[in-house]
């Protein structure tokens, strides 16, 4: 099976358990998945497989959009509600503007502190199995673009909102800071991510709907088309020699599509077949070969559509 699944990750999984669960269901080794959700969070958890795992190097940068809610009153070694209390609990009661204000000085460009327990690397260590252990943590600031974030409700001493940020953004530094620059402290409450790249929630599945789905034959419908997929690049249809061509990793002719640096190359209407780069003029060279036959490559609707 070679194409692109859209996850609805559960609250308390792990993206790496999530992954070896879709392995199980499709009795394939080949998944992987676009980015990682901590076990507190929920929500879009897109996986490639097959073939297409190779796709993975043009999503690493790929911005997500997420709502989840911040409670304030007192900080977390975690800097969510999974880690333990590092401040006493304060009573806090909060004002919509007052919030609103705080979360504007957090849009843009910012240097921020990745949380201790993260993937981030101390010496090669990532930072996470350090923390804990009890040891010191040393992490260096990063920059990172919050382009959207909006504080949607206040009640008491949680604050709900929705954020749109560059790849590499932690939420949960984010509401740490909030904590540190209104006092008293903050962490993250709870996170689901909306979006990710062009995948969005309403393309998702749960794990339940996709066993249930290897059990009736009806995976295709769970499957991206992969006409979806790297909206930016334009898609291009080739024939049976140009696609021999290609699989062989030879350089093609290929329409000029407006001076397009990157194509993607279709056999057919669902095969996927390489992403091909310009050489010059129209000829270009496939980047990467996405092998498969296109019986194989379960890839069709979204769900509902």
């Amino acid at each position: 099976m070679n194409g692109v699944l859209i996850i609805d990750k559960p609250l308390g999984l792990t993206s790496h358990d999530v992954v070896n669960r879709v392995r199980r269901i499709l009795q394939q080794r080949s998944v992987g998945h676009l980015g990682t959700l901590d076990p507190l969070a929920t929500g879009v958890l897109p996986l490639v497989t097959g073939s297409l795992t190779r796709l993975a190097q043009f999503y690493t940068a790929s911005p997500k959009t997420y709502e989840g809610t911040i409670r304030f009153g007192f900080a977390t070694d975690t800097y969510d509600a999974q880690g333990e209390a590092i401040s006493p609990q304060q009573s806090v009661t909060l004002r919509m503007e007052q919030v609103r204000e705080l979360a504007a000085r957090f849009r843009g460009v910012i240097e921020q502190m990745p949380p201790p327990f993260s993937a981030k690397k101390v010496q090669g260590i990532p930072a996470y199995k350090l923390a804990r252990k009890r040891k010191e943590v040393v992490l260096k600031p990063v920059r990172v673009e919050i382009m959207e974030f909006e504080i949607l409700a206040v009640d008491g001493d949680r604050a709900t909102f929705r954020a749109r940020v560059a790849s590499g953004t932690y939420m949960r530094s984010v509401a740490h800071d909030m904590g540190q620059q209104l006092g008293g402290g903050a962490h993250l409450a709870s996170l689901r991510r909306t979006a990710a790249a062009e995948f969005e929630i309403a393309d998702a599945c749960t794990l339940d709907q996709l066993q249930d789905a290897a059990n009736n034959g009806r995976l295709e419908d769970l499957f991206v088309h992969p006409r979806k997929l790297l909206p930016n690049l334009p898609s291009v249809t080739v024939d049976d020699a140009t696609a021999a061509r290609i699989k062989s990793g030879r350089s093609v002719n290929l329409p000029d599509l407006s001076r397009a640096p990157q194509v993607k190359v279709f056999s057919g209407q669902k095969h996927l077949i390489a992403i091909a780069t310009r050489i010059a003029g129209t000829l270009f060279h496939p980047r990467i070969v996405l092998t498969g036959e296109p019986a194989r490559q379960l890839s069709a609707g979204v769900p509902g559509s």
